[in-house]
């Protein structure tokens, strides 16, 4: 589940109902996004308050005690690699080996100008960073806290072999099935060209339950009816997907005031998974 961490209805309650109803609905994880300075391109889709993802999830995860913790994604060129080495150990250790690391390059240029990060770079510095994070996970004591996931976002040709080289799990964000289908194509002919594994399977999709069929080839995975995304998850699940994200967050800042409606398509999606549990339970 991706949790709103931003936005005019967000404070410290708020994220702590968000936290312990994900949680008490049987969901495994609970993931958040990452800005640093609300810059005017990133108020227009994520306005302040933003709670920044390190700082949230350690204060989430003293009122939760199951949950899994994550970030969907972390801007890997906004933090020297070694404090994300270090707060992301940190974070892992201080919540029980409950942390995934799900990283991205990031968008928005005024916000990159503003921390004093070249745009341009960012791929490549991405790629330098989250290696040097791994580096000093593995080679110093004190960086080390149990095995830390890193889902890796973007769905480019650069971000599929990002994925394929440093990733334990490929993390595409709000795709539409056939995108999400053609997309894992070309992963995999990346990973056999370069001799690697083909990364895990953990996608992020949208969450919008609607009352009628939502049809057309631009239909995101995760939106339409209970039915229609009953049977994304079951593709998903046929792909191979161990771990979906759900994200109910459309877009409107003044969601985040009014989280019930989320709760309730969340409600939903448990209750289907638990139905699908006993059939399969049942079969066997």
């Amino acid at each position: 589940m991706n949790v709103p961490n931003f936005g005019p209805g967000t404070d410290p309650g708020m994220l702590r109902a968000w936290a312990q109803t994900v949680e008490g609905l049987g969901f495994d994880l609970l993931m958040v996004s990452d800005h640093v300075a609300v810059t005017p391109d990133v108020a227009e889709q994520y306005p302040a308050p933003f709670y920044e993802p390190f700082t949230a999830l350690s204060w989430l995860a003293g009122v939760t005690s199951r949950v899994r913790l994550g970030t969907t994604v972390l801007i890997v060129p906004y933090r020297h690699p070694l404090l994300i080495a270090r707060m992301a150990a940190n974070l892992n250790r201080l919540s029980g080996e409950r942390l995934v690391l799900g990283v991205g390059v990031g968008w928005a240029r005024q916000e990159f100008a503003a921390l004093g990060v070249p745009f341009e770079r960012r791929g490549a510095l991405t790629d330098e960073y989250l290696r040097a994070v791994r580096a000093a996970w593995a080679d110093e004591k004190d960086y080390r806290a149990g095995p830390i996931p890193i889902w890796v976002g973007g769905h480019s040709d650069a971000g599929l072999r990002r994925a394929v080289e440093l990733g334990d799990a490929w993390h595409p964000l709000r795709l539409t099935p056939a995108a999400l289908r053609a997309t894992l194509g070309r992963m995999r002919e990346i990973a056999d060209r370069r001799g690697r594994p083909v990364p895990a399977l953990a996608p992020r999709i949208a969450l919008r339950l609607t009352e009628s069929p939502v049809t057309g080839p631009e239909r995101l995975a995760g939106e339409g009816t209970i039915d229609q995304v009953a049977g994304d998850l079951d593709e998903l699940r046929l792909l191979g997907a161990e771990n979906v994200v759900l994200d109910p967050f459309n877009g409107d800042p003044d969601e985040t005031r009014h989280p019930r409606v989320a709760w309730q398509a969340l409600a939903a999606v448990a209750a289907l998974q638990d139905d699908n549990r006993s059939r399969r339970t049942e079969s066997t």
